[in-house]
């Protein structure tokens, strides 16, 4: 299995996961010119973003660690485009979280960061 298909399965694993825990799952894998966006969902009232992180272990950092300033920078562009294009307003609450997968372990960080400006 290579890289692309080890982060699929894992996303499609996280998929699953946020199902299971009440969460609609509206897209996947949402691309455009500003950046990626692994899952998009509605949990309650929020519409949420979600970076999905795997390591097979923690021996070179955990991997909601992998989420740094400048992934957050992206993220957050590709979801202001994503907003844009389904025509939704600035009223609309949403949420940035992260799906780490660490091993056999699965922990969902929810407003994991904040919306950064760019």
């Amino acid at each position: 299995m290579n890289r692309r298909e080890l982060g699929e399965a894992f996303e499609e694993a996280a998929a699953v996961f946020l199902q299971k825990n009440g969460v609609q799952i509206l897209e996947r894998n949402f691309r455009c010119r500003q950046g990626e966006i692994d899952l998009i969902g509605r949990d309650g009232e929020y519409l949420v973003f979600f970076e999905v992180k795997y390591r097979k272990s923690a021996d070179l950092g955990l991997p909601a660690e992998a989420v740094g300033a400048v992934k957050q920078r992206r993220i957050c562009r590709a979801a202001k485009y994503y907003l844009y294009r389904k025509h939704l307003g600035e009223g609309v609450p949403v949420r940035f979280d992260v799906v780490a997968v660490c091993g056999q372990r699965m922990n969902w960080y929810q407003n994991a960061f904040d919306y950064v400006g760019g």
